[in-house]
C-alpha cells in the first residue's frame, strides 16, 4: 500500500512538475483544444436528436424518439441520390485534378535556386488562400459575366459566342473545383516543402557523385522521400468525399444548377435551417459523418496492407 501511495505522490508531482515546466507552450495550445471541445465535442451531444421528432419547446429528452425514421425518410427523398452523387462527383474531381498540383507545384519550386525567386513565387501563390470564399466568388462572377466580363469578351474576339458559365450545368462543378485548385494549391504545397526540407542532403550528394541530374533526384530520391505525407493526407482527403465546401457551393449554385450543384451540405441547410426540421438535417449529417468515418477507416487499412505508412 505504501509503494502505491508513493507511486502516486511521484506521479502526481511530476505531473505538476510537467506543467509547470511547459505552462506557456500549454497556454499556446490550450484556445485550440477548447476550439475542438466546444464546437466539435460538445456539439456531438446534439446528434440524438436524429433519432427524434424534435421540438424545440419539449427540447432533447422530451421530444417523441423515433428511432431511424428521419434515415428512412432521406433515403425515400427524390433528392437523395442526387446529392449524394454531386458531392461524390465534385469531390472525385478535385481529389484527381487537385491533389497532385500542390505535390508537383513544391517537387518544381524545389529544383529552383534562386531563394528570392523562390520565395516570391511561393508569397504569391499562398495569397489566394487568404482572399474570403464570398470575394473568390464575386470575382468570378465579373470575370465570367456573360455580357461584360473578361472572358467572354476574349471568347468574342475570338470569334466565339458569349457563355452563360454560371447558369450552365456543364460548367459548374469545373469552375468549383478549378477556383479550389487556384486558391488553395499554394497553401496545400506548405507541408510537402517542409517534407522536402526534412530530406538528408547526403543522399542528394551521393546520388551527384552517381552522376544523377536534378531530374533523376527528383523522381528517384525527393518524390519517394514525401511518399508517406502524400499518403497521410490522401487518406485524410478521402475521408472528405462526402463533404464539399458549404459556403462556396451556396454562393455559386442557382436553380438553374440545382441539377449538379445540389450537395449533401447545401441540402442540409435548406432541410434543417429553412424548413425547420432540425431532427431530419442532423440525421442527413449524422450519416455523412459515419460515411466519412467509414472511408478514413478504409483508405488507412488499405494503406496499411498495402505500404508501411498509415494514420495508425
Amino acid at each position: 500500500m505504501s509503494k502505491v501511495r508513493i507511486d502516486k505522490k511521484n506521479i502526481r508531482k511530476s505531473f505538476f512538475k510537467s506543467v509547470k515546466r511547459d505552462k506557456y507552450l500549454i497556454l499556446m495550445v490550450l484556445p485550440c483544444i477548447l476550439f475542438f471541445v466546444i464546437f466539435h465535442y460538445i456539439p456531438m451531444f446534439w446528434n440524438i436528436i436524429a433519432f427524434e421528432k424534435y421540438n424545440a419547446r419539449q427540447g432533447i429528452f422530451g421530444s417523441q424518439w423515433v428511432g431511424l425514421e428521419n434515415f428512412r425518410r432521406f433515403f425515400a427523398s427524390p433528392y437523395a441520390f442526387r446529392v449524394i452523387r454531386n458531392t461524390l462527383v465534385i469531390n472525385l474531381m478535385d481529389l484527381v485534378f487537385g491533389f497532385p498540383v500542390p505535390i508537383i507545384f513544391a517537387l518544381l519550386l524545389n529544383e529552383v535556386r534562386n531563394n528570392k525567386v523562390k520565395r516570391t513565387i511561393q508569397t504569391f501563390t499562398y495569397l489566394p488562400h487568404f482572399i474570403s470564399v464570398v470575394v473568390v466568388v464575386g470575382m468570378m462572377n465579373i470575370l465570367l459575366s456573360p455580357t461584360d466580363g473578361l472572358v467572354n469578351k476574349l471568347i468574342v474576339g475570338l470569334g466565339g459566342n458569349s457563355i452563360n458559365f454560371l447558369v450552365d450545368v456543364k460548367w459548374f462543378r469545373w469552375l468549383y473545383v478549378l477556383s479550389n485548385i487556384w486558391q488553395n494549391f499554394g497553401w496545400d504545397s506548405i507541408i510537402y516543402f517542409a517534407a522536402i526540407a526534412g530530406i538528408n542532403a547526403e543522399i542528394y550528394e551521393a546520388a551527384m557523385v552517381d552522376g544523377a541530374g536534378r531530374w533523376k533526384k527528383m523522381i528517384y530520391i525527393t518524390l519517394p522521400s514525401i511518399v508517406p505525407t502524400v499518403i497521410i493526407l490522401l487518406i485524410m482527403r478521402i475521408g472528405w468525399l462526402l463533404s464539399v465546401g458549404f459556403e462556396k457551393v451556396l454562393l455559386m449554385y442557382n436553380e438553374a444548377t440545382y441539377e449538379v450543384a445540389d450537395v449533401i451540405s447545401t441540402y442540409i441547410y435548406r432541410a434543417s435551417l429553412l424548413n425547420a426540421d432540425f431532427s431530419y438535417g442532423t440525421a442527413i449529417g449524422l450519416f455523412n459523418c459515419v460515411i466519412s468515418l467509414v472511408l478514413v477507416l478504409g483508405a488507412n487499412w488499405v494503406s496499411r496492407r498495402f505500404s508501411e505508412t498509415s494514420l495508425f
